[in-house]
């Protein structure tokens, strides 16, 4: 039997263009989150779209667009610490349970969100962004 991609078990598309709609809707209404996000949401709303559809076995419409999704390097102009980290996953852990998403598809995507956001951590709490370098606090007037 051949084992069929998280994109068909979900019901494709729909499925994900909903995905999209519910995290953002979330990320709208968090304080936390929204200050780090573009004031307009749908290109990456779009972008978010093509690339987990693609990711989880639907058509190759990000690559094709976009090429290499290069996730790390396209999220360190954002400050990303825990805390956001936190809120982002959870808004995404919320959004496929109230699309309705379940096991094992749900297993799978929660498993490669958790670690996906782990990854794009960037920044520590107190810092803008660890890529931009600031004199030790001895040193600054």
């Amino acid at each position: 039997m051949e084992e069929q991609s998280v994109y068909n078990l979900v019901g494709g598309d729909p499925a994900f263009q909903q995905l999209v709609d519910v995290f953002y809707a979330k990320v709208e209404r968090d304080p936390h989150l929204r200050a780090i996000f573009p004031e307009n949401l749908e290109p990456g709303k779009r972008w978010q779209f093509l690339f987990l559809t693609q990711f989880f076995g639907g058509p190759a419409r990000y690559q094709v667009e976009r090429g290499h999704p290069r996730l790390r390097m396209r999220h360190m102009p954002f400050p990303i610490d825990q805390a956001v980290r936190d809120h982002w996953l959870q808004h995404m852990f919320d959004a496929i349970d109230e699309v309705g998403i379940v096991d094992p598809a749900r297993a799978e995507m929660r498993g490669y969100f958790e670690r996906g956001s782990t990854f794009m951590i960037n920044a520590e709490p107190a810092a803008e962004n660890i890529l931009h370098w600031q004199p030790p606090k001895d040193l600054q007037p």
